[in-house]
């Protein structure tokens, strides 16, 4: 079996770039996954010159079981992942009752599903090799109900307590979990989830995508099992805590319209 690899999911822009870039740096061979080959190939191209690493491109539709099963076993033949990263993601802004629905239960399949699959296989072949490191993307979102984004709100909660629970799982062992919750960040990401003209982005400044990435990067090295980066996201992560429920919604939903 050659050098251990990292795997990163949601490879083609944003905070999977970042995350790569940061992996590269550290001497890492890559795994790049994404629906857009061609932007995968120009980052592995990059990568590849910088840092003379291995880097392999394996377009995936994760929002498909089969396709993201066929991805695990390609990705790990004759290869160990010592590091995961759970950073592909879709969201969608609207009335719950908007719609048919296509793009949410996509959100459903890609932030619940295909992180579920990948991080119980990653889970189970890292403590076979002898340890590694699991980042799945969450978000402030995971914190509070989201009214116009009641499914990503809840898609996120559910990566946070499934974080939250395994890392407990596996206390004391040379595997561990690690979420990332940001906020609004500089990514692409508003734009496809239709998100540009509501308050939340045109309220608050939106974090530099480099920064948050190695916020959680570093998070992740020291086996911290949750990083919410930034004052005002700590803010919208733990506020809700102390809040009425039914207060901390309606407040969410004017920053949501």
């Amino acid at each position: 079996m050659s050098a251990k690899w990292t795997l990163i999911t949601g490879a083609s822009e944003g905070l999977g770039v970042e995350f790569a870039r940061l992996a590269a740096a550290e001497g890492r061979d890559l795994i790049l996954v994404a629906r857009q080959a061609d932007k995968l190939d120009a980052l592995a191209a990059e990568l590849r010159a910088r840092h003379r690493i291995a880097v392999e491109v394996m377009p995936a539709d994760l929002s498909d079981p089969e396709a993201t099963e066929a991805l695990w076993r390609r990705a790990t033949h004759r290869r160990a992942i010592e590091i995961l990263v759970n950073n592909a993601g879709l969201g969608d802004n609207g009335a719950f009752a908007e719609g048919d629905g296509g793009r949410e239960m996509s959100s459903v399949m890609v932030n619940v599903a295909a992180l579920t699959q990948l991080m119980k296989r990653a889970v189970a072949h890292m403590a076979q090799q002898g340890g590694g490191r699991v980042l799945n993307l969450g978000s402030t979102a995971g914190f509070l109900p989201g009214p116009n984004m009641a499914v990503y709100h809840a898609t996120k909660a559910y990566v946070l307590s499934l974080s939250e629970a395994v890392a407990e799982e596996l206390r004391g062992t040379p595997v561990s979990v690690t979420v990332l919750c940001p906020g609004a960040t500089a990514t692409r990401f508003a734009e496809g989830a239709g998100m540009e003209g509501i308050f939340l982005f045109r309220s608050l400044p939106t974090a530099d995508a480099a920064r948050v990435a190695r916020a959680g990067w570093r998070a992740m090295h020291r086996g911290r099992r949750i990083v919410v980066p930034g004052p005002i996201n700590k803010v919208f992560a733990f506020a809700p805590r102390l809040s009425p429920r039914a207060l901390t919604t309606r407040v969410a939903a004017m920053f949501l319209k």
